[in-house]
């Protein structure tokens, strides 16, 4: 699996680093976000609402699942960390293939429901605040994402 990966130094450049990423979304994108509690899974979910000109606050999902934000294009805010052990289809196509990006917290727990194609994007804990982001493009629309991204963005740590 390809993987590229992004050391940040604190959660400012953690949503920068997401901020810039929302500059290659379009409607019907799927980013999946895997770490540990507290790793910074909403922190980048933030940036990615900055970038996609949302004014709204952003915060986790955790107790609604899926909370939506209109901004350039819609955001679709999903945290399934809850449904583990009880996942079911909750009609997640809709937001998949639907007219916004679409961002899932703890993606693991409903793999069998993603499409496809999609960026996974894993944060490891390096520190207190250091991180270590992993960008993992599931199909070849996200690999040239990567590719976008590596090749237009400052990469070095």
């Amino acid at each position: 699996m390809l993987r590229y990966e992004k050391k940040v130094n604190n959660v400012e450049e953690t949503k920068r680093f997401a901020k810039t990423i929302a500059k290659y979304l379009l409607p019907s994108d799927v980013i999946t976000l895997n770490g540990d509690l507290g790793a910074g899974k909403t922190s980048f979910t933030q940036g990615i609402a900055e970038g996609l000109d949302i004014n709204q606050i952003v915060n986790s999902p955790t107790f609604t699942l899926i909370k939506e934000y209109e901004g350039k294009y819609p955001l679709y805010h999903m945290d399934v960390y809850r449904l583990e052990g009880q996942v079911e289809d909750l009609g997640f196509e809709d937001y998949f293939f639907g007219n916004g990006v679409t961002v899932v917290e703890w993606a693991t727990i409903i793999d069998e429901y993603l499409p496809e194609n999609y960026l996974n994007i894993i944060i490891h804990v390096l520190g207190e605040n250091e991180r270590n982001i992993s960008l993992e493009p599931h199909g070849d629309r996200y690999l040239q994402m990567c590719e976008e991204l590596v090749t237009n963005e400052d990469f070095s740590n």
